[in-house]
Order: C-alpha cells, then sequence, then structure tokens
C-alpha cells in the first residue's frame, strides 16, 4: 500500500508545490477568488437555510443517538489519521490513534462507544493531509468556499481529496460499508450542525457579511490547529461537545 501511496502522492504534491503561493506580504489571507468564492459561499448558505432552517439545536434528536454516530464516524477516521501522523514523522499520536481504534473497534462495539476516551484517556489526536502538507513546507494558498462543504483553502481541498483516495479502510471495506461509512460521516456532520445550530446560524444567517465571517474564523482556527496562532484568535462553532 506504501508504494501505491508514493506512487499516488509525490506528483500530486509536486503539483501543489507549484501552484500553492503564500499570502502577500503583511496581508492576513489571500483571497484572489473572493467573487467566485462569494457566489459558493451564497449557495451554501441557502442551502443550510433549506436543510437546516427553523429546525433550532439538535431538532429532538437525542444527544445519545447523535453521540453514538458522532463515536461511530471518527472511530472510521482513525486509521487515517494514523497514516496522516506517519507521514507526517510523529509517531506518538500514531500509536495513541492506533491503540484508540483497536480499543473502540472491540470494546467500544464496533466504535459506538468511546471506550479509549472514556475509561483508557486514550482521546483522538486530530490530523489530516491538509496538516501533512502544512509539514512538508506547502503554502496554504489562496481561500476557497466549496460547495456544500464550505471555507479551505487551496493546501486543505488537495488534502481533503488525498485523504479520500489513502483512507486505509478504503482499501478493505466492501462497497455495502464504505456507504455505511459515508452515510454516518453525513449523520455525523447533519448532527454537528444542529447541536450547534445557535451558533451556526449567528455565522450565517445574522452577521452583517457571513462570507468575510466564515472566512475570518476558519482561517484563524485553522492556523490555531496547526500551531500558526495563539488560541485566543480561535473560535469554532463545532467544537466537539463530546469532548474528544
Amino acid at each position: 500500500m506504501f508504494r501505491y501511496l508514493h506512487t499516488l502522492t509525490l506528483p500530486l504534491v509536486a503539483l501543489l508545490l507549484a501552484g500553492c503561493a503564500a499570502a502577500p506580504e503583511g496581508e492576513p489571507y489571500w483571497d484572489p477568488h473572493e467573487a467566485v468564492n462569494r457566489k459558493t459561499h451564497a449557495f451554501n448558505v441557502e442551502l443550510d437555510q433549506a436543510v437546516f432552517g427553523g429546525l433550532g439545536d439538535s431538532a429532538g434528536v437525542p444527544e445519545p443517538v447523535m453521540r453514538v454516530v458522532s463515536n461511530f464516524s471518527d472511530n472510521l477516521g482513525l486509521p487515517g489519521k494514523v497514516l496522516n501522523s506517519v507521514l507526517q514523522g510523529r509517531p506518538e499520536p500514531a500509536v495513541q490513534n492506533t491503540l484508540r481504534f483497536l480499543v473502540n473497534s472491540t470494546l467500544g462495539v464496533g466504535g459506538l462507544f468511546d471506550m479509549a476516551g472514556t475509561e483508557f484517556g486514550l482521546p483522538e489526536q486530530d490530523t489530516d493531509f491538509g496538516e501533512t502538507l502544512y509539514v512538508w513546507g506547502v503554502n496554504e494558498g489562496a481561500y476557497m468556499e466549496l460547495p456544500v462543504i464550505g471555507p479551505s483553502t487551496e493546501r486543505d481541498a488537495f488534502g481533503k481529496l488525498v485523504d479520500a483516495l489513502i483512507d486505509p479502510l478504503g482499501f478493505v471495506m466492501t462497497p455495502k460499508q464504505k456507504t455505511i461509512a459515508r452515510v454516518a460521516r453525513v449523520g455525523k456532520k447533519v448532527g454537528d450542525r444542529m447541536r450547534f445550530g445557535g451558533s451556526v446560524d449567528s455565522i450565517l444567517h445574522d452577521s452583517a457579511d457571513s462570507y468575510a465571517q466564515s472566512r475570518l474564523l476558519y482561517l484563524q482556527n485553522r492556523r490555531y490547529s496547526l500551531g500558526q496562532s495563539s488560541d485566543a484568535d480561535a473560535f469554532d462553532p463545532y467544537e466537539d461537545p463530546y469532548g474528544q
């Protein structure tokens, strides 16, 4: 598998290195595609209103149900996080996420329950290929707003694509299992959106310029997660409610 990953990622990373430029000196961000991004943002806001408008926080979905879906989805993502930690040269989070996956996949009934976190003190060590690219020295590039997905950068958008391509579970799951995994991941995103409806609504539907607000919050939080800014700069409307 690693030979496949080497063959797949090196040419793509080379192209990304050539295409991702740094923000102009003294500027907090680089948004050369703002006109297009704003149109995409307007579409995302309308879609959010159509799907979630008026539902309110949680929309009556029991919290234990949302927690189980979140646990299951998070567990499926752990092998990819392990791989990224290895690619970053960070063995400790790779080992911790491996242990977490093994514990939750067995004692946690396929990841439905977070036994690793609650009973063994093994919280998730979050990472992705966007962070791997950061570790490798790739600039964040231009700011982007992706349809449905929302705020991103050129580096993180590329990272999302590669994460989908190199997901270790994707090489061993059956088509039916892959469908279940996709449904679980969508369910987690929907659950997060409903749980934090008030916070997200204040950004997307109540602010004077929701595009600028979303851009600012995304870049602040992403840079903070990569160790590029202080805790005072960060505010995450989707902060994990279950402390994982």
